[in-house]
């Protein structure tokens, strides 16, 4: 099957599509990614399989797709490149990656009728309530999380496939929209077994930290991911562990809010902020760690995805400690690979560390019990399964 995956970014990178579009090649479909590109990136190209075919964009059309479901003018000039890609390459299923550029894939679509496969790699209605820009003029006034959450009603209905990161966030749509349960199926993020089988550490990371109690956290450092709560428990965690130390890697744009933090309780000899990294050095990080953290801020977002630090942090046998934002609470109860914190709760995250400082056996165990999930259960190439399926069911 010529499958036609609409992706309304620069690729690469973006490891969900280059995995799900992998793991259908394997499979023996051709897949034809439209894309866009803002320099002088090759129009044509191909990468592991992946027919990659680059539209030209630029910065107007980057802000319009914030505008996209306040005014027609992002979705009528994706609609005409999309019209072009459909046309040309003779897709015969169109796999859209995200909301932001599905009404323009629809619009399109109106001339071929093809099958359509929604991806939502995120609850973006809701995400979006969480913005900053959206919290002051204009952004308040000219994006309404409201009307994306009505689009994405619409979306869901009219396509042929759902696919969603949980099995909490097929529960909501189910629940709010009453979609026939068969029409969702569930892809997780996850990692593949290359990760943590094939990684190459780097000596000068496990040496830096080899004499330390690392308590890790990886990717964005957005404050709704809860890093100030981890902060603020290492005023008194540095009291009970003598080589703590809090290692940061990620970024955000407001990264200087935590680094304040750490100056005001005057933590900078217990807390690293290394910035971002490539993925590459991630095992070497992990590696180094004795726990894996993810304080989530609890809202329907966090409720109904999974960060993929955790899988991450999994299958280096490493046990974690998560908040109590659903999903992921969810997967630390079925699993038995970690602990379970109050969100922004610093003293209760305190008592957590605390409990697998003191038990280098509870640690040994909640790191094994990840490791074997991963291994035998959730690494990519066993969930890839239920893509490959839907596709055949498709078809």
């Amino acid at each position: 099957m010529r499958i036609g995956m609409i992706l309304d970014k620069t690729f690469p990178p973006d490891p969900r599509v280059e995995n799900e579009a992998e793991a259908l090649i394997k499979k023996g479909h051709q897949v034809f990614l439209f894309c866009l590109k803002y320099n002088n990136e090759s129009d044509n190209e191909q990468i592991n399989g992946i027919q990659v075919k680059r539209y030209t964009s630029n910065k107007l059309e980057y802000k319009l797709s914030a505008l996209a479901y306040t005014f027609p003018f992002y979705t009528n000039i994706m609609a005409k490149k999309i019209i072009y890609f459909l046309s040309k390459f003779k897709i015969e299923i169109i796999h859209i990656h995200d909301m932001v550029i599905a009404d323009a894939v629809l619009k399109a679509n109106k001339k071929f009728d093809l099958p359509v496969v929604l991806d939502l790699h995120e609850n973006r209605p809701e995400i979006m309530k969480l913005y900053p820009h959206l919290q002051k003029f204009p952004g308040k006034f000219l994006i309404s999380p409201k009307k994306w959450k009505e689009k994405e009603k619409e979306f869901i209905k009219k396509v042929d496939r759902i696919i969603v990161v949980t099995q909490e966030a097929k529960d909501e749509i189910e629940s709010r929209l009453g979609i026939n349960d068969d029409k969702i199926k569930v892809i997780s993020n996850t990692v593949k077994k290359s990760f943590y089988s094939e990684a190459i550490l780097d000596k000068r990371i496990i040496d830096k930290y080899k004499d330390k109690f690392v308590i890790l956290y990886l990717g964005d450092t957005g404050l709704r991911r809860g890093l100030l709560t981890a902060i603020e428990a290492v005023k008194d965690l540095k009291l009970k562990i003598k080589n703590l130390k809090l290692v940061v890697v990620g970024s955000n744009t407001s990264d200087s809010i935590l680094k304040d933090q750490v100056k005001k309780y005057s933590l900078e000899k217990y807390v690293d902020f290394e910035g971002w990294k490539d993925v590459g050095l991630f095992p070497s990080y992990i590696a180094a760690s004795a726990i894996g953290i993810s304080p989530l801020h609890r809202n329907i977002h966090h409720d109904t995805t999974y960060a993929n630090k955790l899988f991450q942090y999994m299958s280096f046998g490493k046990p974690i400690l998560v908040s109590n934002a659903i999903s992921q609470k969810n997967l630390i109860d079925k699993t038995k690979s970690g602990l379970v914190h109050q969100e922004k709760n610093a003293n209760n995250f305190t008592e957590k560390v605390l409990e697998l400082y003191k038990n280098p056996e509870l640690r040994k165990e909640l790191g094994t019990n990840g490791k074997n999930f991963i291994e035998n259960e959730f690494c990519w190439e066993k969930i890839s399964k239920n893509l490959v399926d839907l596709y055949d069911e498709i078809k």
